[in-house]
């Protein structure tokens, strides 16, 4: 029985390419790579509904350095899927190697999108990733190029599939000939083919090109400020921001209103002459406080404490320093 290594999102496409290799007695096992941008979650779902062993594996820090200067480029936005899933296929390809798997598999389909699905495109995943002869795209591999484990007999071609375009009419007819109808709905998988998110990201590593997986974790936290070239300001939107907030902070200081109940903001980078006081005003306007002449906000971090008095900032000024 040959054994094969694939890459699972847990969507309904990487889940039909296992289900098409199970289907026909081949020994498949998924792995899924966690990163600020995507987890593990509908893959760690998909194998146990559908049967298979899943490996979950996080690579946050290579991750973010690939997204930093991507060979291939972004798509439209900050999403550099080539690179991506080159950089997966290589990572799973050591493990491959090294656990006695016979080849990889993804559940990529020819066309379904334009710039990073495409024949070249395929291609050059699979020759970046370092494994060229061993990686098989069991839902269109019948449009592809034979591979060696075709024509080995590890996978008979003739049960592989020539699924290609944006439709997805027939993955779903195949879902529900398979007996997998609840599968996840498309879309949403990736921070990184997201515009909001994506614009706050480009000004994080436009300003900080030393950016870690913490920084972009606080991307996912309430509403951002960008202060100065040096400096921004996050500020939770309600209790599970403030907890986040509070979970991620580190020497950085922390802000809330004195007097007034409001949201908890975490000011961020070295300030700027005037960041500490734009930071209290955003702050002072999301609060209890907003209406009030003067609001005094505290400031707290490990090494000092200190409190400002400022008026609260009209909203139409803070929208202008706010992301999105």
């Amino acid at each position: 029985m040959s054994k094969a290594l694939g890459l699972m999102s847990g969507g309904l496409d990487s889940t039909l390419a296992a289900m098409a290799l199970m289907r026909q007695g081949i020994e498949v096992t998924g792995i899924s790579f966690v990163t600020p941008f995507f987890g593990s979650g509908k893959a760690e779902a998909a194998s146990k509904k559908i049967g298979f062993p899943l490996i979950v594996r996080k690579i946050s820090d290579l991750h973010l350095e690939m997204v930093k200067a991507p060979k291939f480029g972004y798509g439209r936005n900050m999403n550099p899927c080539i690179d991506c899933h080159a950089m997966m296929f290589r990572l799973a390809g050591e493990i491959m190697q090294r656990e006695g798997f016979d080849f990889l598999f993804s559940g990529e389909v020819l066309g379904q999108r334009p710039m990073s699905q495409n024949a070249n495109a395929l291609r050059s995943v699979a020759n970046y990733s370092g494994y060229p002869e061993r990686v098989l795209r069991p839902l269109c591999a019948r449009l592809l190029p034979i591979t060696p484990m075709e024509e080995q007999g590890l996978v008979d071609r003739e049960q592989l599939l020539d699924i290609q375009g944006r439709s997805r009419r027939r993955q779903q007819a195949l879902a529900v000939a398979w007996d997998f109808p609840d599968y996840p709905s498309s879309g949403g998988g990736c921070l990184l083919t997201e515009k909001g998110f994506s614009n706050q990201l480009r000004d994080l590593l436009q300003h900080d090109p030393q950016a870690s997986p913490d920084d972009v974790e606080l991307l996912k936290v309430g509403r951002q400020f960008r202060l100065s070239p040096t400096a921004k300001l996050v500020v939770g939107r309600h209790q599970a921001d403030n907890d986040h907030i509070h979970a991620l902070a580190k020497e950085q200081p922390k802000l809330r209103c004195s007097s007034f109940n409001g949201p908890l903001g975490l000011f961020c980078g070295k300030p700027e002459p005037q960041d500490l006081e734009k930071a209290a005003a955003i702050l002072a306007s999301y609060g209890k406080g907003k209406d009030e002449a003067q609001v005094e906000v505290l400031f707290n971090s490990p090494e000092q404490e200190f409190e400002l008095t400022v008026a609260p900032m009209p909203r139409d000024l803070s929208r202008e320093m706010m992301l999105s």
